[in-house]
């Protein structure tokens, strides 16, 4: 799926990822302390492995509703059954009575079991052969539901879900053909499991730029839903912004769930609360729609100190330099 997967899923009768013998697992660590170090994410393997990931993604998602038929394999249902582990313990773990509006502090109930339970959730996932893979992967699963300290959630935590699910490519847990499985079954369900995590536990936005931001919480799912709509014969993205036009067809397309969410949530005129979105619905074509938000991913995200200094570098997402 990352261009490393490329090279190791070389042919049909070869289809499992072969991990290097030399390569020795490792807890990930942050290595961007300060902002000259952004240098060094840039050049690393992990920056081009990741970007890889998501790009392939948005190549394979081009075109297709949510509800277009696709395989599920093994390992989808068993990613399923880990995020609806999750959600179960949002429902065992009610909000309590604090003073505060925001940040509600049984948030830190239900991730401290998240904390406990992670590499036992990872291991049920991964092949047994890469098992000692497990307390590498569990981090970015930890890091994918927002911050116990602080409880915020955003991008990077975000990101953490999608790091978390290359290296389960990289492991050989998901392969090539579950690529429309990875986002419109696991990455759908974890940002239902996100939604419900934010709405019960009133969960601060993470580094936000309020009105002037995509989104309070998400950007993956409008770099994937716009190319979900590239070439559709009647939706523009001048139509996203038409509550009946989100609520006819928001079951097959991520990018308008987003926008449900949204209007869910806020209140007044879109085009007060949801500026930069506001903007985009003037953009002609989804084509336009998708390369512009990939850069704007890049530069408001990946290019941005405050999100990739909590970035954690390991054996499977290095933070050594691409190979020439």
């Amino acid at each position: 799926m990352a261009e490393t997967e490329h090279q190791s899923v070389s042919s049909p009768e070869n289809d499992t990822p072969k991990i290097p013998a030399s390569l020795r697992f490792m807890v990930p660590k942050k290595e961007i302390s300060v902002v000259p170090d952004m240098g060094k994410w840039k050049r690393s393997q992990a920056y081009a492995d990741y970007m890889g990931f998501v790009l392939t993604l948005n190549e394979s998602v081009k075109g297709k509703k949510l509800t277009c038929e696709y395989k599920v394999s093994e390992t989808i249902e068993k990613l399923l059954d880990l995020l609806d582990t999750l959600d179960r313990w949002i429902d065992e773990t009610p909000p309590v009575d604090q003073p505060s509006r925001f940040g509600n502090k049984a948030y830190r109930a239900w991730y401290a079991k998240l904390d406990q339970e992670a590499e036992a959730l990872v291991s049920a996932v991964i092949p047994a052969d890469q098992l000692e893979a497990a307390p590498e992967i569990a981090v970015y699963l930890k890091e994918a539901v927002g911050n116990s300290t602080r409880i915020d959630y955003g991008t990077g935590h975000e990101a953490a879900f999608a790091t978390f699910l290359c290296c389960l490519c990289k492991v050989g847990a998901l392969m090539v053909d579950d690529q429309l499985a990875i986002i419109f079954k696991v990455f759908n369900r974890y940002l239902i499991v996100m939604r419900k995590l934010q709405k019960t536990y009133r969960m601060e936005p993470a580094g936000s730029q309020g009105v002037w931001g995509l989104d309070d919480f998400q950007f993956l799912p409008f770099i994937w839903g716009s190319s979900q709509f590239i070439d559709h014969p009647t939706l523009e993205p001048r139509h996203f912004v038409d509550e009946k036009v989100v609520n006819e067809h928001h079951q097959d397309y991520m990018f308008l769930e987003c926008i449900k969410f949204i209007n869910e949530m806020k209140t007044g005129p879109f085009a007060e609360h949801s500026n930069q979105l506001w903007n985009i619905s003037a953009v002609p074509t989804w084509s336009k729609v998708n390369q512009g938000l990939i850069r704007m991913y890049k530069a408001e995200c990946l290019e941005k100190f405050p999100v990739i200094q909590h970035f954690k570098f390991g054996s499977l997402l290095s933070i050594q330099p691409v190979k020439p």
